[in-house]
Parts: C-alpha cells; sequence; structure tokens
C-alpha cells in the first residue's frame, strides 16, 4: 500500500509540469541574392538540445512534417519546392516503421523566388512538431512576410513576425491567470499549516515533544550545542517530509514529460481504481482512529532508526528525526495524504509548497521548546484528552474520504452517492461527533467525561451547528459553504418547490432570435447536464455552429464530475441571478466535461493527439482541447469566444462573483463592438 501510495502521489505531481511547456524551437530568416531576380529565402531553425525538428516528409501515418505554405505578390512566382540547406538525419522509426528524418541543434529550408525588378514580397507560414525522446510538444506555427526587394539585408529590416504579438499575449494571460491562483495557493498553505498543527496534538506525536526536548538539553556539553541540535533537528523533519516529495516531482517530470503525464493526471483525479483506493485508505485510518487497531510502521525499521540515533554529531540528530517520522506515521499518515491530495489539482510546485508549509508547522514547536525551555511546563499533561483528538480526527477522515468515493461516482455515474445520499452520510457523522464531544459516546481507549469542559462545549455547538446547516440541504439548499466537497445539485432527487421531481429541469432557452433551440444535442443521453439549470451544449463544434446562428457569443465551462472547485464555483458564482440572466440571454453555454470517462464519440469524431494516440471518449477529448489550445489542464477553466476569436481573458477558479460579471459583461462588449 505504502508502495502505490507513493507512487500515486509520483504521478499526480508529474503533470503539473505540463502547461509549462515551451516550444524548442526557433525560426530566423534571411534572403540571399541570385542570378537574375532570383532570390533565396532561407529559414533557419534553432533546436534545443535533445530536441528535433522533423523533415519535410511527408509522413503518412507518421509523425507531423514540417509544412511551408506561401504566398507571393503579384508579378513573382515560387521557382520549385523547398529545398534542404542542410541534409537531414535519417533512420529508421520502429514505432512507425518507416524511415524518418529529422533535425538536431539546426536545420536549414530554402525557397527561391523569382521576383518582378527585384521587387516582390513573399508571406510564409511554417507548421512543425518537435519531439525529444520521451515526448513531443503540440504543433505549433507562424507567420513571416520578407521584403524580396532587401536582400542581402539584415534580417530585423526585412521580416515581419506576424504573431510575435500574440505568444506575449498569451504568455500574459498565463501570467494573469497564474496570479489568481495565488489566492488559492495561500489558503491550501494556510491550511496545510491547520494540519501541521493539529498533528502535534496526537497520541503519536504530542508525548514525544517534552521527550526529544529534553534529550537536546540535557544531552549536550553546553545550552548552545543543544539548542543548535535541536533547530538541526526541526530542520531535518522539514527535510524528511518535504524533500522526498520534491525528489519525486523532479524525476518523475524528467521521465513522464509533458504529452504523457497530461494522461495519467486525468486517470489519477478521476479513474474509479486510485479513488476507491484513497477511500478505502481513509477508512481503514478512520477505524484505528477510533481504536479498532493500531497502523504502524514495521519495528524492524523503527528500531533499527533509533538506534541510529544513539550516534553522536548530526547523524544521530537525522535518525532521531527519521524515528519520530516513523513513530508518528499512524497518526500524521492521513493528514499527510490529505494536504498532498488537496494541493495536487494545482500547479508544478504546490505540492511542495504545501508540504514545506505542513512540516514547518509541525517542526517549529521542536526547536522552540528548545531553544524556550521554560515553555515545556507550560504543556498539558499527556492523558485521555489525547485520544480524544485522535476520535475527533477519525469522524473528519470518515467525511473527507467519502469525497473520493463520490469523486469515482459521479465520474463513472454509477449513481451511488447522490446529493441527499452524500449529505446523509455527513448528517449522521458530524452528529455523532456532536455526541462524542458531549461524552454521550465512548471509544476502545476512551475515559469517561465526568464533566464538560468549555473547550469540549464550544466544539460541540460548533459541530451541532454545522449539522443544522447541512439539513436544509437534504430538500435542495445550495449550501455554498461546503458546495465543492458535495455532489452537483443536479444529482439532487428532491429540490423543494421544483414542479417535477427528479433532475434539474432545463429552463430558459436563449432568446432573442428565431433560430429554435434544438430538441435534442449532441451526447443529450449520456447523463451529463449544465449546471444551475443552464440549456446548452455538451459539444463544441454543435455549439460554436448554434452561436453563429444565433449571433451570440460562446461560454465554455470546463468542467468535470469529480471536480471540487468546479461544485464551488457553481454554487457560490454562476448561480448569482445576474450572472445566470446573462449566462441565459446573452451566451451560448457548453460544458466540456474533462473527466467523463463514460461517452464514446462516433468514430468520425475521434481525434489523434500529438503522441500518435487515438482519443475516443468524450472527456479525454475536451481534456485535450483545452490543454492544446489555452495550455490548462486545470478545472474549471471559462472561456469566452465569438468571431473566432478569445473576447476575454479566461478566468480559472475564483470566488470574486462582481469580477465574473465583469468578465461577462466586457465578453458582450467586445463581441457586439466586431473587435
Amino acid at each position: 500500500m505504502k508502495r502505490f501510495f507513493l507512487l500515486t502521489v509520483s504521478v499526480v505531481l508529474s503533470i503539473m509540469s505540463a502547461s509549462g511547456q515551451t516550444n524548442p524551437v526557433s525560426w530566423q530568416v534571411r534572403t540571399e541574392k541570385a542570378a537574375g531576380d532570383t532570390v533565396n529565402v532561407i529559414f533557419e531553425a534553432s533546436i534545443q538540445s535533445g530536441w528535433h525538428l522533423y523533415d519535410l516528409g511527408p509522413y503518412k501515418g507518421g509523425p507531423n512534417e514540417t509544412v511551408f505554405t506561401f504566398e507571393v505578390s503579384e508579378g513573382a512566382s515560387l521557382a520549385g519546392g523547398v529545398e534542404y540547406t542542410s541534409e537531414p538525419i535519417r533512420q529508421n522509426d520502429p514505432v512507425f516503421n518507416m524511415e524518418i528524418g529529422f533535425f538536431e541543434n539546426q536545420g536549414g529550408f530554402c525557397q527561391k523566388v523569382v521576383t518582378k525588378d527585384g521587387k516582390g514580397i513573399l508571406k510564409a507560414n511554417i507548421e512543425w512538431m518537435s519531439c525529444n525522446s520521451s515526448n513531443c510538444v503540440p504543433p505549433d506555427d507562424i507567420d513571416f512576410e520578407v521584403d524580396l526587394s532587401q536582400a542581402g539585408a539584415p534580417a530585423s529590416s526585412q521580416l515581419s513576425q506576424a504573431p510575435e504579438d500574440e505568444p506575449s499575449a498569451t504568455a500574459e494571460e498565463e501570467t494573469s491567470a497564474r496570479s489568481k491562483r495565488k489566492g488559492a495557493l495561500i489558503a491550501l498553505i494556510l491550511e496545510a499549516v491547520a494540519w501541521g498543527l493539529a498533528a502535534l496534538v496526537t497520541p503519536c506525536v504530542f508525548p514525544m515533544i517534552p521527550m526529544t526536548v529534553s534529550y537536546f538539553i540535557k544531552g549536550s556539553d553546553n545550552k548552545a550545542a543543544g539548542r543548535f541540535r535541536a533547530f538541526m533537528y526541526g530542520l531535518f523533519i522539514v527535510l524528511l517530509y518535504t524533500v522526498p516529495i520534491a525528489l519525486i516531482i523532479f524525476i518523475t517530470w524528467i521521465a513522464g514529460g509533458a504529452s504523457v503525464t497530461a494522461d495519467i493526471f486525468n486517470w489519477l483525479a478521476t479513474h474509479w481504481l486510485p479513488n476507491i483506493l484513497f477511500f478505502i485508505v481513509f477508512m481503514v485510518f478512520a477505524a484505528s482512529f477510533f481504536g479498532a487497531f493500531e497502523i504502524v510502521m514495521p519495528s524492524s525499521i523503527v528500531n533499527k532508526s533509533d538506534k541510529n540515533s544513539d550516534k553522536k554529531g548530526l547523524g544521530g540528530v537525522f535518525f532521531m528525526a527519521l524515528t519520530l517520522v516513523l513513530v508518528s506515521f499512524s497518526c500524521t499518515g492521513p493528514i499527510v495524504g490529505t494536504v498532498l491530495i488537496k494541493s495536487t489539482s494545482g500547479e508544478f510546485w504546490e505540492p511542495m509548497v504545501t508540504m514545506l508549509a505542513f512540516s514547518v508547522a509541525f517542526a517549529l514547536p521542536f526547536t522552540l521548546f528548545a531553544l524556550f525551555p521554560a515553555w515545556l511546563k507550560k504543556l498539558p499533561k499527556s492523558g485521555g484528552w489525547l485520544n480524544s483528538v485522535k476520535v475527533v480526527l477519525g469522524f473528519i477522515e470518515v467525511a473527507l474520504g467519502f469525497k473520493f468515493l463520490s469523486t469515482a461516482d459521479q465520474t463513472y455515474q454509477w449513481g451511488l452517492l447522490d446529493r441527499e445520499v452524500y449529505l446523509a452520510i455527513w448528517i449522521v457523522c458530524f452528529t455523532m461527533l456532536g455526541f462524542y464531544l458531549l461524552g454521550k459516546l465512548r471509544f476502545k481507549y476512551d475515559e469517561p467525561v465526568e464533566r464538560i469542559s468549555v473547550l469540549r462545549l464550544t466544539l460541540s455547538i460548533i459541530t451541532f451547528s454545522f449539522v443544522v446547516y447541512m439539513i436544509p440541504g437534504m430538500w435542495g439548499a445550495p449550501l455554498k459553504a461546503i458546495s465543492g466537497y458535495l455532489p452537483p445539485m443536479q444529482t439532487q432527487d428532491f429540490v423543494l418547490g421544483q414542479q417535477t421531481p427528479g433532475r434539474t429541469v432545463y429552463v430558459n432557452a436563449p432568446s432573442g432570435s428565431s433560430e429554435a433551440f434544438p430538441s435534442k444535442i449532441k451526447y443529450g443521453d449520456s447523463g451529463l447536464e449544465l449546471p444551475n439549470g443552464l440549456q446548452g451544449f455538451l459539444d463544441l463544434k454543435e455549439a460554436e455552429e448554434y452561436a453563429e446562428k444565433v449571433g451570440k457569443p460562446l461560454f465554455i465551462d470546463f468542467t468535470g464530475l469529480g471536480c471540487m472547485n468546479c461544485r464551488e464555483m457553481e454554487a457560490r458564482v454562476l448561480s448569482d441571478p445576474e450572472i445566470l440572466e446573462m449566462l441565459r440571454e446573452d451566451y451560448v453555454v457548453v460544458s466540456l466535461f474533462g473527466d467523463d470517462k463514460k461517452t464514446e464519440v462516433a468514430p468520425e469524431d475521434w481525434v489523434v493527439n500529438d503522441a500518435g494516440k487515438t482519443l475516443k471518449t468524450l472527456g479525454k477529448i475536451n481534456s485535450y482541447y483545452v490543454l492544446k489550445e489555452f495550455g490548462i489542464n486545470a478545472q474549471p477553466y471559462y472561456i469566452l469566444k465569438g468571431h473566432g476569436k478569445l473576447l476575454a481573458e479566461p478566468r480559472s477558479y475564483n470566488l470574486d462573483v462582481a469580477a465574473f460579471r465583469s468578465f461577462l459583461r466586457d465578453g458582450i462588449k467586445t463581441y457586439e463592438s466586431g473587435e
């Protein structure tokens, strides 16, 4: 199980780098005067080390060859086809079973153009794909405009690179999107710190604070040396939690590559197997917290580490820290898992940053108590309250564990955990937690609660208040505070005040056009539904065609069945009355589910990705589209399109309702202006 968990984490973390790949090929153009009115236009490719660029091919059933497309001004003409200025390397490729030519480091191409009286303009488009030994970047293209009358002049005076502004704009969009995710990262860091502090008061950890600090104080010749060793002890704890995660990320990033890890991440986040395994792991740990059994690391490993801790110097300090990490595994294991799983839905660095925050919060008290040993006297004595903490964490683990089962259930549409069933489990779970805090429930290692402390009373009031808050959700209340953890409202079998019991009923067909909304949409029988009763499409091409007919901009909702942030956005932002009105009246809405495993598309709609793999399910096709077009592999992601271009900078997870209103208004204004 441990080996599987580490492998799972490594695969998840490696995918975070998928959206950061830049193209390893750059182009330059120069011209040379040839005989008569002929000009040689030379295209030179600079290729990063380790990558290669395919030659002109063509390769039917093989890789994407480099393709040149030309337009010349009136009077000028092309003389022959594109030629090589340097010969490509040719090798037999066992994958495609054909001989393939490619360039490494540098590649050169030449097109001869006959000018009119030495004058003319050549417009060129180059489309290419580059690969290394493990993966390929998506095909890219670039436009050039060359003044043929300036043959032999420096490239800067003759070259106009049309898309130069577009990449920079894209870079600005990605930078802005990352800045918006900083708020979510800060929230993750604060949550990791909270879990790190919570781990300190578990029975596996709390008794070791005075023991280990006293060891460092007494085991040194002087206090300064003892404090230094205690500081290193805390540092080693941080490193033991953070460095393995960082190494896993680095190794898998090198080995996996962007094109491979995107599929793996989608599998890990949404496939039933890892989600069911996580659910089982959380239930097993919860049972251990309730006292059913103890989960401990093998005694041989712990004993060996503890024996090495008797060594003098920093080596002994390191093994002392390792012993703490191993001994506390039964309490910190599920907490560490929770921290990592929460952070793996974000960027490349987030798992490392959140684990660093957790470990610093966890290790800091050991250092502080060593620096100020008098504080040890103020610590409460170990006792039954430590087991109470463990039981409380057990109830929380049960509640969090059902999120994994819900993710698998939503992705595969099993119908096991509809919204009211999920809520019923949480209501019962937290009700039992409230009674436990009041001393009405006792577990194996609990001491009798003769009097209720102020802390227990406060926690029980908070818990029962939370239960009361959840109860209206059984009849369809939105419960915005926890909407991210709940199955979507569409799975609610009964909503109070809804005319027809059962699944959400579509409302308000798009207005303002004589074009009737189709009575049947593509994939409409798949069980997928748009959020908040919106009427729209599930296929991008169909939505684009309809939007063009009715003359409205397109709202693309890249979402997921098991996406927690998507549910929260739907409940807290997209449910806003003004936002809903704009989506219903002013936009054509399409939801692209990136984690749908069930819906298979017709063969004519299959897509071949950059690695040559045929995508046959709707979820994989949608994920590939968003990753290829926008460099994004995270949900949710909201895109406004019209007149064949973006109408506003896309938005990701952000609970600012006013900003989302402005986002939609800006899209409408840009569309109507025709800019």
